[in-house]
């Protein structure tokens, strides 16, 4: 019983570790971009902002430990 907890909890936090470095990549390819002048400069200086707007899972996460909305049992 603990095991498959245990495999769960680690199935869980892989997938944020993996949509964390989508979005990070994301970053860096946007970053790469505007150095060679594919997407201008304006668009790369806010895109980081964005993609954090966009994909809020990556960076706030679906484990913490203080969650308003879940009833308590007690």
């Amino acid at each position: 019983m603990t095991n498959t907890l245990y495999i769960k909890k680690r199935t869980l936090a892989m997938k944020q570790i993996h949509l964390s470095l989508l979005v990070a990549a994301a970053m860096i390819g946007i970053a790469v971009l505007s150095v060679y002048e594919i997407v201008p400069q304006e668009v790369a200086r806010f895109s980081p902002f964005l993609l954090l707007a966009l994909f809020p899972g990556a960076w706030l996460g679906s484990d913490r430990s203080c969650n308003l909305l879940k009833k308590s049992k007690a």
